[in-house]
């Protein structure tokens, strides 16, 4: 049925019940795994600061270097992450890589999905509706309109403050 499963997580809550749903199919079907993290604001990449360079190139060049250095560590996580549910994957028997991209999260997932041949995409939703999602959009609409297959949403509503838990918790594991 499916031999190559393309998954999308990122660090929220929802990150885990993607993968673990993912697991389940690839284990019941023999199929392969591409772990995806999307490196992205909307996940909380860190934004950069600017003081007007021309004017204060000391301050231009500390709020660079804290960015750089932010960055960096925004990057490590995901890579700890992906390791780590990789790890596990491979330990269940299911023939594992992954992959850590920048960009737009929606064309990154449909742009390796084509790439890598993917059979299917697991994925989550934020749960945004009405004014958020017009404004904000969503990554799992845009992905179910231009994937080249076919794709699985894992719905998952996470109240804000267990998101906000679950996300640290996250974090400070890895």
């Amino acid at each position: 049925m499916f031999a190559k499963v393309l998954v999308a997580i990122d660090s929220s809550p929802t990150g885990k019940t993607i993968f673990d749903k993912a697991l389940d199919l690839a284990k019941s079907t023999g199929a392969s795994m591409m772990l995806l993290h999307v490196l992205s604001y909307e996940e909380g990449m860190p934004m950069p600061t600017s003081f007007g360079r021309e004017y204060y190139t000391g301050l231009s060049s500390k709020a660079l270097e804290i960015y750089q250095q932010q960055y960096k560590e925004f990057e490590n996580q995901g890579l700890k992450l992906l390791q780590i549910l990789a790890s596990q994957a491979i330990s269940a028997g299911v023939s594992t890589e992954f992959s850590q991209n920048h960009g737009s999260p929606g064309q990154t997932i449909c742009d390796l999905a084509l790439n890598w041949s993917a059979d299917l995409i697991v994925m989550g939703r934020r749960g945004r509706s009405g004014i958020n999602e017009l404004i904000l959009g969503s990554v799992s609409n845009y992905v179910l309109h231009h994937a080249c297959c076919s794709v699985l949403v894992v719905q998952h509503l996470v109240d804000k403050e267990s998101d906000a838990e679950t996300k640290q918790a996250i974090v400070s594991s890895t």
